[in-house]
């Protein structure tokens, strides 16, 4: 029987799709994604959706890899979990036409445990590979370990936003050319944000991502900094440029005229 492998007892069975709001990029990296699982076996389908909707992930699936490309390229998923032995087409075939057109991390997650396969696999483009049987915590953990290494990637990228360019490898701020005298706190903060650029991002996660602060704190601190940030910008709150204030929820930061 194709379930055995399942560690998980579930009861009752799952019977559809798990919808849930899909999670801020800080909510992923501690631990909550949108999943795909791409996986013909309905009972371990299943299983699997309830074993990682019990660990915080909003999960959506599919049976075949038509189907699972079609949801990874409209529902862009945080992260795939690709079975290789599908129906319509082999999970390998699937996961080279995926890296045509999406770099969403992929973890395979099937009974085939030769070396040559996992590595054929793996140079195919699968960010990690988990052999059946495993635990659903197990593939948590690998989920979670591809997801953090997504964004540290990200965090080391420079970023621009119109005229501005934030390289975080050098902490040098760029606007049309000239560099900004920014402090440590100021250049994190506007680095934050412009990696977020163009999504309003709430003063609650500014104090506990960038000032690291979990509890909360200030909301003043977050009005001060911004407030220097904008005029080293060239900017003020009543004729902003870059950081436009969403009244009641945040700040958003995006391209003049965006």
């Amino acid at each position: 029987m194709r379930a055995a492998w399942v560690k998980t007892p579930l009861t009752p069975p799952y019977r559809g799709p798990v919808s849930a709001p899909r999670p801020r990029q800080a909510d992923t990296v501690r631990g909550m994604a949108q999943v795909l699982v791409v996986e013909d076996d309905a009972t371990i389908r299943s299983s699997l959706i309830r074993g990682l909707t019990e660990r915080g992930h909003a999960v959506d699936s599919a049976s075949t890899a038509m189907a699972g490309l079609e949801r990874a390229v409209s529902g862009r998923p945080d992260v795939v979990v690709l079975d290789l032995g599908l129906p319509d087409l082999d999970g390998k075939a699937m996961l080279r036409m995926l890296r045509g057109v999406s770099a969403v991390p992929v973890v395979v997650a099937t009974a085939r445990d030769d070396e040559a396969e996992i590595v054929a696999v793996l140079d195919a483009g699968a960010d990690d590979y988990v052999v059946k049987p495993f635990g659903v915590a197990q593939l948590d953990a690998r989920i979670r370990a591809v997801l953090r290494r997504g964004a540290d990637e990200a965090q080391d990228q420079t970023v621009t936003v119109g005229g501005l360019t934030v390289d975080p490898r050098s902490r040098r701020a760029v606007l049309d050319g000239t560099s900004l005298e920014l402090t440590p706190r100021e250049f994190d903060l506007l680095h934050y944000l412009a990696a977020r650029a163009g999504e309003v991002v709430g003063k609650r996660e500014l104090l506990t991502e960038v000032w690291q602060l979990p509890y909360g704190g200030a909301d003043k601190t977050v009005d001060v900094h911004l407030s220097w940030l904008r005029r080293k910008l060239g900017e003020t709150a009543q004729q902003p440029r870059y950081l436009q204030a969403v009244r009641g929820v945040g700040v958003r930061l995006a391209a003049p005229g965006d």
